[in-house]
C-alpha cells in the first residue's frame, strides 16, 4: 500500500457518507462513490473489496469516535461514580442526536449492529473495558466495594444497553419519550449497588 492510500480510502469513505446522507444506504453503491470521485469503481475496489465492506468501515469509524468519547471519562479524574454517570449520558445524547440529525447514518449503523455481531462483539469489549476501568478507580478511591470487576462492568453494560442501543434510542425518540431522567436512575441505582458491594454478592452467588 502506498504513502497516498490511507488519503484515498478516507476520501471513499467520505463521498460514501455524503451519498448515504443524500439518498440513502439502498441507493448508494459503489459506482455511485466512483462517479463522484470521478474515478472508475475499480479504484474504489483497490481499498475495499465491496460495498458491504465501505459501510462496515463507516459503522467502525462510528464505533471508534464513540470509544474516543467514552475514553474522555475513563480518563478523567474526579469522583468515579460521576464520571460513569456523565459517560452514559453522553453516549445516549450522542445517539439520540445522530438520529435526530443524522437519519440515515443512524439507519446504516443500526442496520450494520444487528447485522455484524462480530464487529459489536468488539465494540462491547472496548466499551465494558472502559467502565471497568471507571469501576477499578472507585474501588481504589473507596467509593465502591471491592468485587469481580469483570462481572460488575458486565452488569453496568446489560444495564445500560437501553439507552445507548441505537434500536432502543430510535423507538424512545418516535415516542417521544425523555430518557434522560430515567437514565440517571438507573445509574444512580447501579451507583448505590456498586457502593454497597451488591455486585460481588450477586457475583458470588
Amino acid at each position: 500500500m502506498d504513502s497516498a492510500s490511507p488519503t484515498q480510502r478516507d476520501r471513499i469513505l467520505e463521498t460514501a457518507q455524503d451519498l448515504i446522507r443524500r439518498f440513502g444506504g439502498a441507493k448508494t453503491n459503489v459506482v455511485d462513490i466512483a462517479q463522484a470521485m470521478g474515478l472508475s469503481h475499480s479504484a474504489i475496489y483497490r481499498h475495499f473489496r465491496s460495498k458491504a465492506e465501505i459501510f462496515d468501515a463507516l459503522a467502525v469509524a462510528t464505533m471508534a469516535e464513540e470509544a474516543a468519547l467514552a475514553k474522555t471519562f475513563a480518563d478523567a479524574d474526579g469522583p468515579a461514580a460521576e464520571r460513569l454517570a456523565a459517560l452514559v449520558l453522553a453516549l445516549h445524547r450522542s445517539k439520540r442526536a445522530k438520529f435526530s440529525n443524522d437519519t440515515e447514518m443512524h439507519a446504516l449503523y443500526r442496520r450494520i449492529v444487528e447485522d455484524r455481531p462480530g464487529l459489536i462483539l468488539d465494540y462491547a469489549r472496548r466499551m465494558t473495558g472502559l467502565v471497568r476501568r471507571i469501576l477499578a478507580d472507585g474501588v481504589a478511591r473507596g467509593e465502591f466495594a471491592e468485587c469481580d470487576l469483570d462481572a460488575a462492568a458486565g452488569a453496568v453494560r446489560d444495564a445500560v444497553t437501553i439507552f445507548v442501543h441505537p434500536a432502543h434510542v430510535e423507538a424512545a425518540a418516535k415516542a417521544e419519550l425523555d430518557q434522560e431522567v430515567a437514565l440517571k436512575t438507573v445509574v444512580s441505582i447501579l451507583v448505590a449497588g456498586l457502593a454497597a458491594g451488591v455486585a460481588w454478592t450477586c457475583a458470588d452467588a
